[in-house]
């Protein structure tokens, strides 16, 4: 599944979710203090035979939405620290090839943990990809998620870069950073805008 709308004015970012089976993305626009879903979906890989022509594809899939949305900025999520060692090596190939699309575009690619995306979208590094994916639905107003959760994932790691970086790119210079939240509460408090 893929959500579109016409490309708002302002600094558009990408965010990608690797994986070797799908491979999640989203992008938003950025308007001052306000961010604006664009696309969010999926570049599906599972019917793919070779690890060598899911990597073709996912650095042919992120050219295209390098081309096709010009994003200014793009984020990407790091890959866990996991047991398996061979899923761990293809995971990282993954990242490194649709990095290297990014960077061939001329763009500067961040990489965020994933710990720190959940704490950038929800306030609870801990969160669950549902509480993760319902956070961003009020955040971006949209009503239908998608098949994959890799989808919002991927516009969670845009999200996450955003609410790192607004302070720096997007905000007036009399803003002021806010403190990380210690629990669900403090978010909440800190962050009314949020929530509804």
């Amino acid at each position: 599944m893929e959500t579109t709308t016409t490309i708002a004015t302002g600094k558009i970012i990408l965010g990608i979710d690797p994986g070797t089976n799908f491979l999640g993305y989203g992008v938003i626009s950025v308007s001052g203090q306000q961010i604006t879903l664009l696309s969010l979906g999926t570049i599906d890989l599972s019917k793919l035979e070779t690890h060598q022509d899911k990597l073709k594809r996912i650095y042919e899939r992120i050219s295209y939405l390098m081309t096709e949305y010009k994003p200014h900025e793009c984020s990407i999520e790091a890959p866990f620290q996991g047991k398996n060692v061979q899923s761990m090596l293809k995971l990282g190939r993954a990242q490194g090839v649709a990095m290297a699309a990014i960077i061939n575009h001329g763009v500067e690619v961040h990489e965020y943990a994933p710990r720190k995306i959940k704490q950038s979208v929800t306030g609870n590094g801990n969160a669950s990809k549902e509480q993760v994916a319902a956070m961003l639905q009020q955040l971006l107003k949209f009503t239908e998620l998608p098949r994959y959760q890799d989808a919002t994932d991927g516009l969670a790691v845009a999200v996450c870069h955003f609410f790192q970086n607004r302070h720096i790119t997007t905000a007036s210079p009399s803003s002021k950073v806010k403190k990380a939240a210690k629990g669900w509460g403090d978010f909440v408090k800190a962050n009314p805008d949020r929530v509804k």
